[in-house]
């Protein structure tokens, strides 16, 4: 392949998005092993691989820029979240502070407890759209990307509702011009994505699979997947799930409790993010067992000596033989981060590929990734990881053909 990937992140330093940054430029150097990316042939798993089917952008021609609040570059930000220890940051400095974040479009009334004096400084929506424009439009010449694709990896927005502008392309063109509060700064992202032809990725809970969005996406023919990466405990509890499942051990109930102290941690203290990320977390268990699993609880605490070393507590009862009781107790200590940004890599590999393929619209393929994956009107999304393995394997022996 020629020239380069760019990837623009909603979010670029964040943890996640820092860690991502810092990963790329000590895998190129052959400082740390080329690990947890299924993109990355030498997997020695057995069985089917995606690289055996399809070719993926190297490491080596990945560049990243975007958007961001604070911090005056990826390196002041990777020192912050301490994902990675000092020693390795010090060996791609120089790479890490050559980040440095774009203006971010940004609303408090979406994400109250974020700060950040880094935000585009304009009169109107249209004006930030133009903005963002331009960010995308001169990264892309100034790196010599032949694929740029966008990735949200912003702070999850306040939980809100279908409304009439999200309804169709044309109402939302209006909210726009009316600067109408409902079109969040996710959505003033991923409409610009659109429009430019970048793959979209929303690896946050944020409201951003609207049918409108949807009209647009298909009518400029740009592939998109969403939302909620799927990283810790909610992947935990989808393999169990599925085991459960295919054992018929009936789930009488499922407490799960995650805490958390970097800066989503925090995000989430407020109760309409919160809101927002504890129905993305919920949503999966049902429908893989196939039926109401009444007494499902999911809290979300932010506790700041974790850091980004999250932890999830389960509790499990189930139902054996005879309808004897059983429990399961799992603590799953986790690094967030180090979950997260393979994923990202991943996906933007990805869906660099199902864009050079022609494909459009909701990329269903991608629901290994997340918590929520994208459906459209009416359609019932696939959380089972093994099938949902199966499927992105499946879409890649086909388009692998073409």
């Amino acid at each position: 392949m020629g020239k380069k990937l760019g990837i623009v992140i909603v979010g670029v330093n964040g943890a996640v998005s820092s860690t991502v940054i810092a990963g790329v430029a000590l895998m190129v150097k052959g400082i740390v092993p080329r690990v947890g990316m299924i993109t990355e042939a030498g997997n020695p798993a057995p069985g089917d691989k995606l690289t055996d089917h399809l070719s993926f952008r190297a490491l080596e021609d990945v560049v990243v820029g975007g958007w961001d609040l604070q911090f005056s570059d990826a390196y002041a930000a990777a020192l912050h979240h301490k994902v990675l220890p000092q020693s390795e940051l010090d060996q791609v400095k120089t790479e890490l502070q050559a980040v440095k974040p774009w203006p971010a479009v940004f609303s408090g009334e979406y994400a109250a407890n974020v700060k950040g004096e880094n935000v585009v400084k304009v009169k109107n929506f249209r004006e930030e759209l133009a903005k963002i424009e331009k960010d995308i439009t001169d990264f892309k010449k100034a790196h010599d990307c032949e694929t740029v694709v966008m990735v949200n990896l912003a702070s999850t927005e306040r939980y809100q509702e279908l409304v009439d502008s999200h309804k169709s392309l044309a109402a939302f063109e209006k909210a726009i011009d009316d600067n109408h509060a409902s079109i969040s700064p996710a959505m003033r992202y991923f409409y610009v994505a659109n429009k430019l032809g970048v793959p979209y990725c929303n690896f946050a809970p944020s409201l951003t699979n609207i049918p409108a969005l949807e009209e647009q996406a298909n009518e400029l023919r740009n592939p998109y997947c969403g939302m909620d990466g799927k990283t810790g405990q909610t992947l935990l509890k989808t393999a169990l799930a599925a085991m459960f499942r295919v054992r018929n051990l009936k789930v009488v109930g499922w407490y799960s409790v995650n805490f958390l102290g970097n800066n989503d941690g925090l995000i989430l203290d407020n109760p309409a993010s919160n809101k927002t990320k504890v129905m993305s977390k919920a949503a999966v268990l049902d429908s893989i067992v196939g039926y109401r699993v009444e007494n499902h609880q999911v809290h979300i605490h932010y506790y700041k000596p974790r850091g980004d070393a999250k932890e999830a507590w389960d509790n499990i009862d189930i139902g054996g033989f005879c309808g004897v009781p059983m429990q399961m107790k799992i603590n799953f200590l986790c690094q967030d981060s180090i979950l997260a940004a393979p994923l990202v890599l991943d996906m933007a590999r990805l869906m660099e590929v199902a864009k050079a393929k022609g494909e459009k619209g909701i990329q269903r393929q991608m629901s290994l990734y997340f918590k929520s994956p994208y459906a459209t009107s009416g359609e019932q999304p696939q959380h089972d990881p093994f099938i949902q393995e199966t499927m992105l394997l499946d879409w890649a022996k086909k388009i692998g053909k073409a």
